[in-house]
């Protein structure tokens, strides 16, 4: 697989380079309130414009339905990584239409531009081969290389991500190339003890990554909506919070594997509830006896202690998904008391990406104070989960 190191030996002066960026980030209208994926994509892109390279960034934000919407318009962060990099890009009022071949060809040495969402083409995501490929080519026709730096997207079989790295001479970025450097970490050179910690919403969103888990870790800690799945597989009163009872019999399963192969499988054992969702106005109560009307939205003060005992003698920690509504204050406790946990620990400590690297940084904690945080929580948890990443293999192809 080759580098943007190899590719700056050979030498980028006047030829254009097509970077494929994950530059999907929130937005509050078209104000973006956690920046975190277009800082982590500067290094990239500077050190080829640096090196005289004419840059061409493509990316997605949000799910359009293969059409422009401009609620979806990536302007907020060609704003955001022109202040970056201290110089303007301009965007393209479109991705390889009239518009993407006037701001391509009005390059100079060291500029960049970034083409409007590939997702605004149906052709990106489709199913057939032809189809993307078509986009690919189009896309491949503006550039002489190509440098796959989203990693956000790389479990993705996409056009910009899969099929245009068949197209022109490809390079893994620095974004990526760090990424898979510390999840090989994870999965070939780790120490013990290995705590993973899971949250988030569905249990269903991570089957895969918890069958595989359950055969490599030692400790396996559960919070957030998730959990009450967990919980009422135990046979547990879960009243009205997040259950997936298609799912029961599956961590049914998991418990009695967990159990089998001796790892610890921590639950909450108390939680916060409330009558309905987003009512500040509380009550704890113990996993035992959660009432049959109100729901759960955070895990409790003495599973917050918990979870932190069973960190402090880690020596590598996964951790993917909230415990409780962090984006609410009051259910923010939870999250707060793991990451926290995370950074007085010794440690390496990776957090995967999404919504747990948002956390991280909406609760104003030190991103330092974690060995990595990930920028993508998809990607990071199909690597653990065992699966081919389409983006890499295709690279190493």
């Amino acid at each position: 697989m080759k580098t943007l190191s190899d590719l700056l030996a050979e030498g980028v002066s006047g030829r254009r380079v097509l970077v494929r960026a994950d530059l999907n980030v929130p937005l509050d209208g078209d104000k973006i309130t956690d920046d975190g994926r277009v800082r982590a994509s500067v290094p990239t892109i500077k050190a080829l414009a640096d090196a005289g390279a004419r840059v061409i960034v493509t990316a997605h934000l949000g799910r359009p339905k293969g059409e422009p919407d401009p609620k979806f318009s990536l302007a907020p962060a060609a704003a955001r990584l022109g202040e970056l990099l201290g110089t303007e890009v301009a965007l393209a009022s479109d991705l390889v239409g009239p518009s993407a071949t006037s701001v391509v060809g009005a390059l100079t040495d060291g500029g960049v531009v970034m083409l409007e969402n590939v997702r605004f083409d149906a052709r990106e995501t489709s199913k057939d081969d032809a189809e993307r490929s078509a986009l690919a080519d189009e896309l491949a026709s503006f550039a002489d290389a190509f440098v796959s730096d989203g990693f956000g997207v790389v479990h993705r079989k996409q056009a910009s991500v899969y099929d245009v790295a068949q197209k022109l001479p490809a390079y893994v970025g620095g974004l990526v190339e760090a990424e898979l450097k510390v999840l090989k970490k994870l999965t070939d050179d780790l120490e013990r003890p290995y705590v993973v910690v899971l949250g988030g919403a569905k249990v269903s969103d991570k089957l895969g990554v918890i069958a595989n888990l359950l055969a490599k870790v030692d400790r396996l800690l559960i919070g957030g909506g998730m959990a009450y799945t967990f919980l009422k597989a135990q046979g547990h009163e879960v009243g009205t919070s997040l259950l997936q009872s298609d799912q029961l019999d599956q961590v049914k399963g998991f418990l009695a594997e967990a159990e089998k192969r001796g790892v610890e499988l921590v639950l909450p054992v108390d939680v916060l509830v409330t009558a309905e969702f987003g009512n500040v106005e509380h009550d704890v109560v113990g996993t035992d006896s959660i009432p049959a009307d109100k729901m759960g939205l955070d895990i409790g003060p003495k599973s917050r202690e918990l979870f932190a005992s069973k960190l402090a003698d880690a020596k590598t920690v996964f951790w993917n998904g909230p415990m409780g509504v962090f984006e609410i204050e009051t259910y923010a406790g939870g999250t707060r008391a793991v990451a926290e946990a995370l950074v007085k620990s010794d440690a390496f400590t990776v957090v995967g990406g999404g919504d747990s690297a948002a956390a991280v940084r909406a609760l104003g904690l030190p991103e330092d104070g974690f060995s990595h945080i990930s920028t993508g929580g998809g990607a990071s948890l199909e690597f653990l989960e065992g699966k081919e990443l389409p983006g890499i293999s295709v690279l190493e192809s």
